[in-house]
C-alpha cells in the first residue's frame, strides 16, 4: 500500500479523503487531530519523518511570518524589537518551508497563501480559490508542486462576501473567524476547504 504523509495537518481533511481511496495517509501536527482520527494522527515533528520513505508528501507549512497579510509588522521603525523579533521568525519559518522542498520524496505538494516564498523561492505551479472546488469562499491559495499535475477545478461557484460598511468586500470565512479567540482563530483559517481537500486526493491519490 502506497504511504502518503499530510505534514502540518491537525484537522485531517486531506488525510480522510486519502483514506477514502484506500491509501495510507497519516496527517502529522504537533497539535492534537480535530478529524477524529488519532489512528491516523503523528502528533509530533514532522522534520524527522521526512527522513523515512513516503510516496508523496502534502505540505501546509505555517504561513504567519510568511503571507504578505503580515508585512505591515515588519516596520523596524515603527515596531522596534517586536518586528525584528518577526524577522527572526520568518527566517524559521522560511527554513522549515524549504525542508520540504528539499526532502527526498518523489511527489511533493506545498501549500501556502500568497507570500514571500514566491521571491525567497520560486513563484508557485499554481493559485487556486476555493470557489473553484466547490466551496463559495475567496481564498488565493499558492501550490509548488514536484512531480504532480496542477488541480483541474471539480465545480466553480459564486464566492460569497460580506459587505462593510466602508464598502469593502470580506470573505466570509475571514469574518466567521473574527468570531473566535485568537488560538480558535489561527487553527480555523488554517484548515483546508472541504472541495480542495477533495481534489488533492482524488486527483493525486489516483497517481499512487
Amino acid at each position: 500500500m502506497k504511504k502518503v504523509l499530510i505534514a502540518c495537518e491537525e484537522s485531517q481533511r486531506v488525510t480522510i479523503e486519502m483514506r477514502k481511496l484506500g491509501i495510507e495517509a497519516y496527517s502529522c501536527d504537533i497539535l492534537p487531530c480535530s478529524g477524529g482520527h488519532p489512528e491516523w494522527h503523528l502528533q509530533q515533528d514532522v522534520i524527522p519523518l521526512l527522513k523515512e520513505k513516503w510516496d508523496m508528501i502534502i505540505a501546509f507549512p505555517p504561513c504567519t511570518y510568511l503571507t504578505v497579510t503580515g508585512n505591515r509588522w515588519f516596520n523596524i521603525e515603527k515596531y522596534g524589537n517586536k518586528a525584528i523579533k518577526r524577522y527572526k521568525e520568518r527566517e524559521k519559518a522560511i527554513e522549515f518551508f524549504m525542508q520540504f522542498v528539499n526532502t527526498d520524496c518523489p511527489k511533493v505538494a506545498i501549500e501556502n497563501p500568497v507570500g514571500i516564498m514566491s521571491t525567497k523561492w520560486r513563484k508557485p505551479d499554481q493559485i487556486i480559490q476555493p470557489w473553484m472546488f466547490g466551496d463559495p469562499q475567496s481564498k488565493k491559495t499558492c501550490l509548488w508542486l514536484k512531480n504532480l499535475p496542477k488541480l483541474k477545478p471539480t465545480k466553480i461557484v459564486e464566492p460569497k462576501f460580506y459587505i462593510l460598511k466602508n464598502g469593502k468586500r470580506e470573505p466570509v470565512w475571514h469574518m466567521d473567524s473574527l468570531k473566535l479567540p485568537s488560538s480558535e482563530r489561527a487553527k480555523l483559517r488554517s484548515k483546508t476547504f472541504p472541495g480542495i481537500a477533495r481534489a488533492m486526493a482524488q486527483q493525486w491519490g489516483k497517481l499512487l
